[in-house]
């Protein structure tokens, strides 16, 4: 593989970028809306506030990188890993994810509504408030990780697999329709289905 080019500047909308190196740098209020990032990387790097909005994201590797209530609607991962990311109060409505691994990472208050996930695992990753209502999820994973206050109103779920992650749903319940969970997860649950299906539980 060639070594990536270090990229210096700021970044523009509506433009190509391939084969760089994103390191220690910080854009705030970017207006980066409909670029394409192939074969990039960013490393250390700090997104507060600004838009990506309808940007892809392919072959691209994403390290220690913040975004902090950036605009990232109906963008486009292909192909691409976030380790030890942090994401909060993100937008990713209408986002499409495929072969994305998010590992090691922070989510909270992430917006994913109706957004689309295909092959996407989530690996030791904490997730607080993030919101899944609508959003189509096919073979994704939660392994080692921990979520709170996850919404899945609404959500298509296929060979989804919740074992091994500490699950708080608070919404949602009718939408588990199609995932595997293991039997401790059963247990946690079982109070919340039997709320949801208005079943009363006396001894």
């Amino acid at each position: 593989m060639a070594e990536r080019t270090r990229f210096e500047g700021n970044l523009e909308p509506e433009e190509d970028y391939e084969g760089l190196t994103f390191a220690d740098a910080t854009f705030d209020e970017a207006a980066a809306g409909g670029c394409h990032f192939l074969d990039c990387s960013f490393l250390g790097v700090s997104f507060g506030g600004g838009r990506l909005r309808k940007s892809r994201f392919t072959d691209t590797c994403v390290r220690d990188t913040r975004f902090v209530a950036t605009d990232l609607t109906e963008t486009g991962w292909q192909d691409s890993t976030l380790a030890g990311c942090a994401l909060a109060g993100v937008q990713a409505f209408s986002a499409a994810l495929r072969r994305v691994t998010f590992r090691d990472g922070k989510l909270d208050s992430v917006n994913f509504r109706s957004a689309k996930f295909t092959d996407v695992a989530f690996e030791d990753c904490v997730l607080r408030d993030v919101d899944f209502a609508s959003a189509t999820l096919l073979r994704v994973s939660f392994a080692g990780c921990t979520l709170t206050g996850a919404n899945f109103t609404k959500a298509t779920c296929t060979e989804v697999d919740l074992r091994g992650a500490q699950l708080g749903i608070t919404a949602g319940y009718e939408s588990l329709r199609g995932v595997t969970i293991d039997s401790v997860q059963l247990v946690t649950l079982a109070p919340y289905l039997a709320r949801h299906l208005g079943i009363t539980v006396a001894d």
